[in-house]
């Protein structure tokens, strides 16, 4: 979404039931949805543990499906959502995608718009679990540092890239929450 700013600062929010649970996850669990790599070259160099998603294939008409990351990120994560989304959002909206996403080590993810109409009406909240000094997450040319222990809104309808020369992965928790305000602009079906 839009929001007028780059980056917009949620402040401090304990990530840190969900970082056990995301570090503890067998490693197999990060290649159960590789739509992600498949479909946007430009997550080719990143892994996702998806707890919901859309396609957004369909549009104006979304299905959005819990995935096999569900099971293992819901009791932690959606606490933390349902913080963030009181704190900072109008009530009554519908979450429509949620995941954890790695960027390998020295990956990148190059720059680039979030172009589909479904970005336009969600706000796009990023939560760091795990980073190095090496991380820059850039968008318009500006390099930002995302901090573990904040959320973040960023505005994905602007020029984004993420650059990792860091030895770690850089693992951050995404969700896109559609305010109430902006259901009436498609629709929605929620499936199992």
């Amino acid at each position: 979404m839009n929001i007028n700013v780059p980056l917009r600062e949620l402040g401090d929010i304990d990530s840190s039931a969900l970082s056990t649970t995301i570090l503890s996850t067998d490693c197999r669990a990060w290649q159960a949805n590789e739509y992600r790599q498949q479909a946007y070259d430009v997550h080719y160099n990143t892994q996702s543990m998806v707890m919901l998603f859309t396609d957004a294939k369909g549009w104006p008409s979304l299905r959005v499906t819990r995935e096999a990351g569900w099971d293992s990120l819901a009791a932690s994560a959606q606490p933390m959502i349902d913080h963030i989304i009181e704190k900072h959002y109008p009530p009554g909206g519908k979450v429509i995608r949620a995941m954890a996403a790695r960027l390998l080590s020295g990956s990148v993810i190059k720059p680039h718009v979030d172009a589909h109409p479904s970005f336009h009406q969600a706000h796009r909240i990023h939560i760091p679990i795990t980073t190095n000094p090496k991380v820059r997450f850039t968008i318009d040319g500006r390099p930002y540092r995302l901090q573990v222990g904040q959320a973040y809104e960023i505005n994905n309808q602007r020029m984004h890239s993420v650059m990792n020369k860091g030895k770690e992965d850089r693992i951050t928790f995404i969700f896109d929450y559609v305010p109430p305000s902006h259901l009436d602009n498609f629709r929605l079906e929620f499936a199992d």
